[in-house]
């Protein structure tokens, strides 16, 4: 059986089989997926949403992240630390997002500690920068995609003693790889860079 590591679309352009030929995915892969992020609300609203993910499908998170953007003002973590138990019961009648309680505890939780640690490194992106692994080896093949590595998880260890939540090794993997912090386009995509 052929790799399929790699799939050609209509546009005849190479791309990671991950996206798949659905549109928005599409665009996702070839507009953001790892293209490097230094917006602080920007990374905040990433690494929230792949909390979010976590068990779920990234497509059905994709979708509704319009949604997502409505409902926690921007992902601005200065707007959304000061949430109440009001505003977490509204979340939780909001059908245009993943309505888990713990998530969204969790995002007002980490919108707290995003600012306390915008005090003490200047911005979320000079903290989550600095773990920047010194070499990442693209990957040939799908098979080759690691589900977390020595950074991820101490990221995650970071972020937990930080007191956040929704931040495990594997999500702060994925974080990383959907920042840009590391280029897992498989080789030979056409956005390899």
């Amino acid at each position: 059986m052929p790799d399929q590591s790699l799939i050609i679309g209509n546009d005849k352009k190479k791309r990671c089989w991950w996206c798949g030929n659905d549109p928005l995915y599409i665009r996702y892969h070839d507009n953001e997926w790892g293209q490097p992020v230094y917006d602080d609300q920007r990374l905040f609203e990433k690494i929230c949403l792949e909390g979010f993910q976590a068990g779920l499908s990234w497509i059905t998170i994709l979708r509704k992240r319009e949604n997502f953007r409505k409902a926690f003002d921007g992902f601005d973590f200065h707007k959304i630390a000061p949430y109440s138990e009001k505003d977490i019961e509204t979340l939780l009648k909001n059908d245009g997002i993943i309505r888990h309680r713990g998530k969204i505890e969790a995002t007002i939780n980490n919108a707290a500690r995003a600012i306390e640690m915008e005090t003490e490194f200047g911005s979320l992106s000079a903290y989550f920068w600095n773990f920047k692994p010194k070499e990442h080896i693209q990957p040939s093949y799908k098979k080759d995609v690691q589900g977390k590595t020595p950074q991820s998880i101490a990221l995650s260890k970071d972020l937990k003693k930080r007191g956040w939540k929704f931040v495990g090794p594997t999500t702060c993997y994925a974080f990383m790889q959907a920042m840009g912090m590391v280029n897992d386009h498989i080789k030979g995509c056409h956005f390899d860079h």
